[in-house]
């Protein structure tokens, strides 16, 4: 079967998250098959290419954004790029266009989607109620917390109302989690399907630890702000400390607006910024145990990061990384402070147990590949064409008899009556061109 001709518009492409990575890594799934990929997504400057069947389409925001992060960025006046765009993609000649949210991106994609008169997918990536709640609460501070509490509720509450709006402009929706599957289907009427992750295993390894020595090293990888909820770190640190265990320390990889707080406020731990590739692999095989107390998160990359790496992982019990974690197997998932510190104590104290559900960690993360998750995406997208092609024919089947029976209460067959009005129409053509010459 031929493949379709997907049309892809990335709310992050070359930044440092969980968006960014899948976004690459269907594009790569795309280029190496030779599919014809249209791919859109923002740049340092606006520019055109193509290589092959693969097309790329770079967005430069311009100076008026709104700044949600310092990767994450809203361009207020992104309509400018609609023309340029629109022109290109119909010479490109889509049968889809699939967008990850509603980011300005993913809105120039909805709109042309609608303009070209293409199924509209939708994956789901980000829970933006949660973000916006997380970040909303952070900056209310001052109110009385009864005052605060109620309009964080009312922020994330219309957040997602809106958000799930956007969603149903879609023919066909991926979230990455079964709980989200099942928000989006019911609250959208759409169907939705599961769009997990996959991680290079030969990347992400055990075989690239390095260190030596008993230092028990907790890490977290990610970006620091709000909506992880990186500041529980500290109260870990407090937790372990007043348990007896001393001897821990934090690598604290990435980079984002709490950085500072928790440098100041860990009393023994490395923050040595964003890394990437071999230095970034190599952080997470020298980790004992992987720490994630984000609450927002729909899947969680960098779980599997470390799991495939050989590193047990902690982690929240709201989002998707806890269907990462199977309990007493490759991790634990805790419910609140309490029971963050006696999972990591645990595993601290029992290097035998750290070891086995090491394994178990890599042996899971092993079943995961990129190939198998966007090989069944087109799987869907498939369907979708077929499911679409089938209710255009069966509309043009419905147009055809209600002009057939309008025809025949006309007493004349429909293909009679449009003879008549083409000659009518011929003839008053014939009419004005003769007065033309008369006068």
């Amino acid at each position: 079967m031929t493949p379709p001709r997907v049309a892809f518009f990335s709310d992050s492409f070359h930044e440092v998250n969980g968006v960014a990575l899948t976004s690459r890594e269907f594009a790569r799934f795309a280029a190496d098959r030779d599919y014809p990929f249209f791919c859109v997504h923002t740049g340092l400057e606006t520019r055109y290419s193509k290589d092959g069947e693969f097309e790329s389409f770079e967005l430069v925001n311009s100076p008026w954004v709104l700044e949600l992060e310092r990767d994450l960025a809203f361009d207020l006046l992104f309509f400018r790029h609609r023309s340029r765009l629109g022109r290109q993609l119909r010479g490109f000649r889509p049968s889809l266009i699939h967008v990850t949210g509603p980011s300005h991106v993913g809105i120039l994609g909805a709109m042309l989607a609608y303009e070209l008169k293409v199924p509209l997918v939708a994956s789901w990536h980000t829970n933006l109620h949660e973000f916006a709640a997380r970040r909303l609460d952070r900056k209310l501070a001052w109110l009385s917390p009864r005052l605060r509490e109620r309009c964080v509720e009312l922020a994330e509450r219309g957040t997602l109302y809106w958000t799930i709006r956007f969603y149903r402009l879609a023919q066909l929706l991926f979230a990455p989690n079964p709980e989200l599957v099942r928000m989006l289907s019911v609250g959208t009427g759409r169907p939705t399907h599961l769009m997990q992750r996959g991680i290079d295993t030969s990347l992400f390894t055990p075989e690239r630890r390095t260190r030596r020595g008993d230092e028990f090293v907790i890490g977290f990888v990610g970006r620091l702000s709000p909506e992880k909820n990186v500041r529980m770190l500290a109260d870990l640190e407090r937790s372990l400390r007043a348990a007896g265990i001393h001897d821990c320390r934090f690598v604290i990889v990435g980079d984002g607006s709490e950085r500072a707080w928790l440098a100041r406020n860990l009393h023994r731990a490395t923050l040595p910024g964003v890394l990437s590739g071999e230095s970034l692999a190599e952080a997470y095989a020298n980790m004992d145990v992987f720490v994630f107390p984000s609450e927002t998160d729909t899947f969680g990359n960098v779980v599997l990061e470390a799991m495939a790496s050989g590193v047990p992982a902690v982690v929240g019990g709201s989002g998707g990384p806890k269907f990462l974690v199977q309990p007493q197997r490759n991790g634990y998932i805790a419910r609140d402070i309490q029971t963050f510190t006696q999972a990591v104590a645990e595993l601290r104290t029992h290097p035998t147990l750290r070891e086995r559900m090491a394994k178990a960690a890599r042996e899971d993360a092993m079943t995961r590949s990129w190939e198998t998750v966007f090989s069944r995406v087109y799987g869907q997208y498939d369907e979708l064409l077929v499911n679409a092609e089938a209710n255009q024919h069966v509309q043009h089947e419905s147009e055809d008899s209600r002009s057939e029976e309008h025809g025949d209460r006309q007493g004349q067959h429909p293909g009679h009556q449009k003879i008549s009005e083409r000659l009518h129409l011929q003839a008053r053509a014939v009419g004005r061109h003769g007065a033309r010459d008369a006068g």
